[in-house]
């Protein structure tokens, strides 16, 4: 019993750690410049005021930031979802030669730091012409190797036999594929979904070397202009931490929403 107690007093510090910062930035963002700075840590502001949100959304190019992420996420998100659920079903199901070898590099892919991938993104970018526009921010990021792995293991998960009965009445693969298989996939793709929106949201480093162009500013990007100072002079704690609260919103709306239907390893696939 005293272990027990001791444990959960474990898990509410650690939770408080965890939020404690998050709850700063909501208090933070509804005071004035100077009680911010003089009482950063106070979770009750003395002058409520929402000028911070007021000065974002009137007086700085942050619903245009918004949009921009909004477009990206979602066309990112719904491209993961086709793109990695055909080259998981592939890998998982299709026989060829070299499926060992490619299954090998895409798992070696995610053992690499994004970071050293983002000069030859750049020059690939370039060279195909697509540097400063949508198309930059997005066709890069319409795949991804964690998520072809995921798909790639449930779709193992299903039983051959399914495919087998479809295919007696006549299916090809990729109706096998579409009419079949994916449709049983729903825990894997919500997943997935998951995963590609929060990505895709926050993502900085490949928008940082695909678009210099002030249109084509991302929330990410945009937040980071904020943290140097591009609105103003001063700490401007209120504008900067405002900022990233509407940032988490459509994440978080996200994940409560669908948090139940986040797959386990197998859940949703028909055992034999």
């Amino acid at each position: 019993m005293a272990a027990t107690s001791l444990t959960y007093a474990l898990l509410v510090v650690l939770a408080i750690i965890y939020v404690f910062p998050f709850l700063i930035s909501v208090a933070t963002s509804f005071k004035p410049d100077a009680e911010a700075t003089q009482s950063p840590l106070s979770l009750i502001p003395e002058t409520f005021t929402t000028a911070a949100y007021e000065r974002l959304f009137l007086n700085s190019d942050f619903p245009l930031w918004f949009r921009n992420s909004v477009i990206v996420a979602i066309v990112v998100t719904a491209g993961r979802i086709f793109f990695n659920s055909l080259a998981g079903y592939a890998l998982a199901r299709i026989p060829f030669k070299g499926r060992g070898i490619i299954f090998g590099a895409l798992v070696a892919v995610m053992a690499v730091p994004g970071v050293v991938l983002l000069i030859p993104k750049f020059l690939v970018i370039k060279q195909l012409g697509i540097y400063n526009s949508f198309a930059g921010l997005i066709i890069p990021l319409l795949a991804d190797a964690a998520g072809i792995f995921i798909m790639k293991n449930f779709f193992e998960s299903i039983p051959p036999s399914v495919e087998e009965a479809a295919r007696l009445d006549g299916a090809g693969t990729f109706r096998t594929f579409w009419s079949v298989v994916l449709p049983m996939a729903v825990p894997a793709l919500v997943t997935i979904s998951i995963l590609s929106f929060q990505g895709s949201w926050n993502e900085l480093s490949h928008f940082i070397i695909a678009s210099q162009s002030p249109d084509l500013v991302t929330l990410t990007k945009g937040v980071a202009q904020l943290s140097s100072g591009t609105l103003g002079q001063g700490t401007q704690y209120p504008l900067k931490l405002g900022a990233a609260v509407i940032m988490t919103i459509p994440v978080a709306i996200l994940f409560f929403v669908f948090q139940k239907r986040i797959m386990n390893a197998s859940a949703g696939a028909v055992k034999e």
